[in-house]
């Protein structure tokens, strides 16, 4: 290599020029970093990533997570964000930051599935146990507590068949058990579904709330992200401590998707909410359908406290069909829809569906003989959507 091309590409690294500042865009710049440079060895001694005051690497935050969680916490009411790579990466995180070897905790028979998954697993693996209870029966949830108990899964509303529960009745039978930890049994929310929209999350009492950012806050179905918010600093040292052990970050580049998406949240959260209603409400009414599941709907398991404590309803609603449906024409059904496309995740722009088999996830009985899919609305015109239910029911004998 040339002298003039080895000075070429060192000046290349090393470029004296830096931008004018004063420069304001409606969207925020995005920081994409591994490496931070600090101005000298004293600031990179001392600079405090703890607190986030400064930066001194991609993994501990950029301006532009920073943004995100301080934008995050405004959203679900909180006054602290711990960003991660997904939703389940929130729950590993506060099962993580919490548990230790003896320790138990409680989780709610309807909860998400890897929630569930993750207790089995690696917790049961490290000595921590785990139970289930009834998540529409405070009582029951009191009954199970016990001097090991350390930490209490809430989720509202349940997953997949969106039993909506009595938060508060359920936090204050965690908060009447005595417990000797300094911090006491925590409460920690799967607020996925109400998104710091719906309702507040720690005027209802939880201590945490784990949220899902693939889901609303993106919307775009095109990133993996969660969260994990909390109004407590101890909880969330514990949080962020044990964040920056496990090497969990997000990049730049998704960052900046959730930060677009969270400008037009509650106009898709509202939009979305009034079709699946009507959806839902147009669903009753067919003869092949034995029950809609949707909290908002008089009769659908806790409807009553989903009126006391929310304001709005996510996008999802589940149908049980009548018995005389085999599972096979269920199925059938599910593939002969056009808009509804078969998958997971929800909340994004395409309508989704997918069946599943409730007692095979449950301890608890369940209700039901027949075959239950979950819908997720997406923004597709509601009689186009009814229409492609209309026709995929014509199928089903």
């Amino acid at each position: 290599m040339s002298d003039t091309s080895s000075q070429l590409s060192t000046a290349l690294v090393h470029h004296p020029y830096k931008p004018p500042p004063g420069f304001e865009a409606v969207p925020p710049a995005i920081h994409r970093a591994s490496t931070v440079i600090f101005p000298s060895v004293a600031a990179l001694r001392t600079r405090d990533w703890k607190h986030k005051t400064g930066y001194t690497y991609g993994l501990h935050g950029t301006p532009t997570t920073f943004l995100l969680e301080e934008r995050i916490a405004t959203l679900e009411g909180g006054q602290f964000c711990t960003l991660v790579p997904s939703g389940l990466a929130a729950v590993v995180l506060v099962g993580m930051a919490l548990l230790r070897t003896g320790d138990e905790l409680l989780i709610p028979d309807n909860a998400y599935g890897p929630n569930k998954a993750f207790a089995t697993g690696e917790l049961a693996a490290w000595g921590i146990t785990h139970r289930l209870y009834d998540p529409m029966n405070p009582a029951d949830l009191a009954s199970k507590l016990s001097a090991k108990t350390r930490l209490v899964w809430l989720e509202a509303p349940g997953s997949i068949t969106l039993e909506f529960p009595d938060l508060p009745a359920l936090v204050s039978a965690v908060k009447a058990h005595s417990n000797v930890h300094p911090l006491g049994i925590v409460t920690a929310l799967d607020n996925t579904w109400g998104a710091g929209i719906a309702f507040n999350a720690f005027t209802l009492g939880a201590d945490m709330s784990a949220h899902a950012l693939t889901k609303y806050p993106s919307g775009g179905a095109d990133v993996l992200m969660g969260s994990v918010v909390t109004q407590n600093e101890a909880l969330h040292h514990l949080l962020h401590f044990c964040h920056m052990r496990l090497g969990y970050g997000v990049a730049g580049n998704d960052a900046e998707l959730v930060l677009r998406g969270l400008n037009s949240m509650a106009l898709r959260y509202a939009a979305q909410d009034t079709a699946t209603r009507a959806v839902a409400r147009w669903m009753q009414d067919q003869p092949q359908v034995a029950a809609v599941l949707h909290p908002a709907l008089p009769g659908s398991p806790g409807h009553e406290a989903f009126k006391r404590d929310c304001t709005a309803a996510a996008c999802l609603f589940s149908v049980v069909f009548k018995p005389e449906f085999t599972q096979i024409q269920v199925d059938h059904f599910c593939d002969s829809l056009k808009l509804f496309k078969l998958g997971y995740s929800w909340a994004g722009p395409m309508s989704l569906c997918a069946p599943y088999d409730i007692p095979a996830l449950r301890t608890t009985k369940w209700p039901h003989k027949g075959g239950l899919v979950r819908f997720s609305v997406g923004l597709e015109a509601l009689q186009d959507l009814q229409a492609d239910l209309a026709q995929a029911l014509s199928k089903m004998s």
